[in-house]
């Protein structure tokens, strides 16, 4: 078995090794290279018995647990995002294609895309037929002559429909290839020749130039110069104009600053940070409440059926949190909802902003409590039993027996919990979006919603239809994390004095 795993392996290394080279990967080839030597020497080595059982866990560790925390906190510090998605070299070609524009006067071409060796992968060439009917075949090098007797032109159009040692591409062929035709040219005097749809070609300029020695890029017809600044090209004349592509690279704290320093973030992210507070600590608050009330009164020793009450209680829990969220979304409805129709109401649940936040704690109350409730019954039961008859002894009434013996107890084991629940309940994304979506969305806002948690705004400031702003989620990202580290250790310092008092 360790021969065919460690065959499986270097198997795989072998395919992607070409295709990492090709992508010019290094880094990821280095960390292929690296894991696939480690693994040979520990899985045929006769003495790293150890670290066979070892070596698994980790590399599982490094690559789904520290390798995107750690891409998080290196995006954080970077503009990432939609306008910023590639490297500066990328943006500058990208720029220069996007402001050609045709020359005036300058004749069109009937256009034939042809190429040699395989249909999708060779090399791309134009055979052009000006308006004259001369016939041209065109490469990255330039123009070449080409005799009528060399080719069959469509006697209606003077397009080249045959040639001999090439392969004149067809529609599906040509749209396959759209990405490669998208960025080649043949250069000529003053310019180059461009395809436009499928079957024509013009000769375009390029209104925008960029020199690589000054590194700006300069606008022809305007003579407007561009200096590249936070990943930008920034008019130099001071009128604030920007070029609309820019590039990838590190922004140090501004995304950091932005959350702290800019109105229109600022004000919806304490909005949503001040909600996500007051979601998290009311689901934990309520449902612990109902959870102990619960295993409370299914705890007195004289009722009788108490599995079966405990079981039916359970029910919510067992059940797949999803399709109970997608079924209360179905009971809220304005118009045929289970809620309204019962109550004789049309209230619009999930349409107000305090409805909207009402009906989630509620749902999530619902799916909650089972939880706690299953937790506390547990706990009740290993009260020791002589403290509470020693109480009431002493002439405690019940009352006075809850507050004062099994509470303090409780909580010393249930503390642990309740912070974690207060930590998934901060993150609780799913509720959010299958209830409502973040909504209802304030007027002119549809980023930050009435509904949102930190974590849903995080991800619709990442892939939402206003733009993807990977840099500044990633910040948010960050933020959530030391948040909630804050709390969890604020909550595990007083759980620790808890348990000291109790223990003494």
């Amino acid at each position: 078995m360790r021969v065919v795993f460690i065959g499986a392996v270097v198997a795989l290394t072998i395919f992607a090794v070409p295709r990492l080279v090709s992508q010019h990967a290094w880094i990821a080839l280095g960390v292929a290279v690296a894991v696939t030597a480690t693994l040979i020497y520990v899985y045929l080595s006769p003495k790293r018995i150890a670290a066979r059982y070892l070596i698994p866990g980790t590399l599982l560790l490094l690559a789904f647990q520290v390798y995107p925390v750690a891409y998080t906190i290196g995006t954080a510090f970077t503009n990432y995002g939609d306008g910023h998605r590639m490297s500066q070299t990328q943006a500058v070609s990208e720029l220069e294609a996007d402001s050609v524009v045709e020359r005036p006067g300058a004749p069109r071409y009937e256009l034939s895309v042809a190429t040699k060796d395989s249909v999708s992968t060779g090399p791309i060439v134009f055979f052009l037929t000006d308006p004259q009917g001369r016939v041209e075949r065109g490469d990255s090098h330039g123009l070449t002559a080409v005799p009528d007797a060399q080719v069959t032109k469509d006697p209606d159009t003077g397009k080249v429909v045959r040639a001999p040692g090439w392969t004149i591409l067809n529609g599906i062929q040509v749209n396959a290839r759209a990405a490669q035709l998208s960025t080649f040219a043949v250069p000529v005097e003053g310019g180059f020749i461009k395809s436009v749809g499928l079957s024509e070609a013009f000769i375009g300029e390029r209104t925008l130039r960029y020199d690589v020695a000054t590194q700006i890029m300069t606008d022809t017809r305007t003579g407007v110069a561009y200096r590249p600044k936070a990943g930008t090209f920034v008019a130099a004349d001071g009128s604030g104009r920007v070029l609309p592509i820019g590039w990838k690279t590190d922004v140090g704290l501004r995304n950091f600053a932005a959350v702290v320093t800019d109105p229109s973030i600022r004000g919806p992210f304490l909005r949503v940070l001040a909600w996500t507070v007051a979601f998290a600590s009311l689901s934990v608050l309520t449902t612990f409440a109902l959870g102990l009330g619960l295993a409370l009164a299914l705890d007195h020793p004289r009722l009788r059926g108490q599995r079966i009450y405990r079981s039916l209680l359970l029910l919510p829990y067992a059940l797949p949190a999803f399709i109970s969220l997608l079924v209360w979304q179905s009971m809220y409805n304005k118009d045929f909802g289970l809620l309204n129709r019962l109550l004789q109401t049309d209230i619009d649940w999930l349409g107000g902003i305090w409805t909207a936040r009402g009906s989630i704690l509620l749902t999530n109350l619902w799916l909650g409590f089972p939880y706690m409730f299953l937790v506390c019954t547990g706990l009740l039961q290993s009260v020791p039993s002589e403290l509470k008859e020693a109480a009431r002894v002493d002439g405690a009434s019940s009352l006075r027996v809850f507050r004062s013996v099994t509470m303090p107890l409780l909580l010393v084991g249930i503390a642990p919990l309740l912070i974690a629940s207060f930590a998934y309940n901060f993150n609780s994304y799913n509720t959010i979006k299958l209830l409502t979506d973040g909504g209802p969305f304030p007027p002119g806002n549809s980023t930050a919603g009435n509904t949102d948690i930190l974590i849903s705004y995080t991800f619709r400031l990442a892939f939402g239809g206003q733009g993807a702003q990977y840099g500044l989620a990633a910040a948010i990202s960050l933020f959530i994390f030391m948040l909630v580290g804050l709390i969890s250790f604020a909550g595990f310092r007083r759980t620790r004095a808890l348990e000291e008092v109790y223990a003494a």
